[in-house]
């Protein structure tokens, strides 16, 4: 369908809600019923059958996500179907390397490639949109969260943005594609300390110079949707920045697309001391320009109130509610809730590229020093001992937000080497865990270290 007929749809659909159905589209629920789980429970589907959600998050069975989009395109009043959500960083059924390992290969192609095939295993699933790319510029090696990200550099992190969306979007052709969202911005690692949550202390010229391009360059590729840091900015929540938010994504760049709040950050509008109580809270982060409401339930208790108070003008209900509503028209699925896909209770398991997330992983190794060359390593008959937790751990292989990706289908450091180096003697230790000593373990792998010709730790 054209821009135009979206347009009209969408116009259309406007005109028939009521304030509680348009509440609704900002409104996104969790599966489990706000816990994460494979469905909804009951209650979640009496809401959705009244309109009150118009997107979820963290359900992850194929029955589950059909049952919900049938209550949402069948069985409310206005047949509006939902978004399915889930984070999707580094693939979907194929487990390729996490974002900061696959930017070090300095390739666009890849990254473009990876997320396209994301794109086509999330979509295979009813999965919608996806919350990523993460775009935050880390500096500070002690903020957990680096390992989402596309590392220090400005300029390789926009590339880095560009080809994700590309990726995860291609222009929004056909079903096996997902919306993309740039997250978090912005300056989210900037944090004070590295410390999750903490505040953001830097100039203006660091915000726009460092922090901001790489989003700027996501919006300039289409992406479709943004969600704005938990951090404050000088002591403003970026979920309430409106000047930032509205002056510069929405006005300076362009950006027409959908705003979602991190979890539960419209909520801690209150924990920042910005607002007092939810309708000042729901206010705040509508006028700032969020447009969806992610799991704090303050847009369906808040914004009536602020509305009659005077807090907020409806007319900016209905500007969020155009937005989630041409998303859902440009996704397709007011044409095709489940998008190509057949209603049955597991999706199919889509074939594993394990060739690209070989080529990814392999273009990642960054070689910092090669000292007496004793890499590659070769020698028939040699002793090699591996050590460490990770050697041979098979859940730890997915790495972080590793969605549909199985255990039973990785490979480990061993198994690969076992294989690779058939004329080595191989033994192994895990010489601790990964988060605790084990004195015991550890001696063990002193022992094998001593008698070994190589460790590889």
């Amino acid at each position: 369908m054209t821009e135009e007929n979206h347009q009209a749809r969408v116009e259309t659909l406007l005109a028939a809600m009521t304030l509680e159905e348009k509440i609704g589209q900002l409104t996104m629920i969790r599966g489990g019923g706000g816990l994460g789980g494979p469905e909804l429970s009951e209650e979640q589907l009496t809401g959705v059958r009244a309109g009150h959600a118009g997107s979820i998050l963290d359900i992850w069975a194929g029955h589950g996500i059909r049952r919900a989009q049938e209550v949402a395109s069948e069985e409310s009043r206005l047949r509006i179907p939902l978004i399915v959500t889930l984070d999707v960083l580094h693939g979907y059924q194929t487990t390729f390397p996490i974002p900061l390992g696959e930017a070090a290969t300095f390739s666009p192609e890849i990254w473009e490639a990876t997320a396209r095939v994301a794109a086509e295993e999330a979509s295979a699933a009813n999965i919608a949109l996806t919350f990523a790319p993460m775009l935050d510029i880390a500096r500070d090696a002690r903020w957990g969260r680096i390992a989402e990200g596309p590392g220090e550099d400005p300029w390789v992190a926009s590339r880095f943005a560009e080809a994700k969306v590309r990726g995860f979007q291609h222009g929004f052709a056909g079903p096996k594609t997902i919306a993309a969202t740039a997250k978090h911005l912005g300056g989210y690692g900037a944090v004070t300390a590295g410390r999750e949550y903490n505040s953001v202390d830097i100039s203006a010229r660091t915000l726009h110079e460092v922090h901001l391009p790489a989003f700027e360059a996501a919006v300039k590729a289409g992406v479709a949707a943004i969600m704005p840091a938990f951090n404050d900015i000088a002591g403003v929540p970026m979920t309430a920045n409106a000047a930032i938010l509205r002056g510069v994504v929405r006005d300076r760049w362009g950006f027409d697309g959908v705003m979602i709040s991190d979890f539960g950050a419209v909520g801690e509008l209150l924990s920042h001391g910005v607002a007092g109580a939810l309708p000042e809270a729901a206010a705040l982060a509508l006028k700032a320009g969020i447009d969806i409401d992610m799991m704090s339930d303050v847009y369906p208790l808040g914004l009536p109130i602020a509305l009659e108070r005077g807090l907020v003008e409806e007319r900016l209900v209905d500007e969020a509610v155009r937005r989630i509503l041409m998303l859902k028209a440009k996704l397709g699925l007011f044409e095709d809730p489940f998008r190509g896909n057949a209603r049955s209770d597991t999706p199919p398991r889509r074939h594993i590229r394990r060739d690209l997330a070989r080529e990814a992983a392999k273009r990642s190794i960054v070689l910092l020093q090669n000292r007496n060359n004793i890499l590659p390593l070769n020698g028939e008959g040699r002793h090699l001992a591996m050590l460490g937790p990770l050697a041979d751990n098979k859940a730890h292989m997915l790495g972080p937000w590793y969605a549909s990706g199985k255990e039973e289908e990785m490979r480990t450091f061993l198994s690969g080497i076992e294989e690779a180096s058939p004329g080595w003697r191989i033994s192994y230790a895990a010489g601790g865990g990964i988060a605790e000593k084990d004195p015991g373990g550890f001696a063990a792998a002193l022992e094998a270290a001593r008698d070994a010709d190589i460790v590889l730790l």
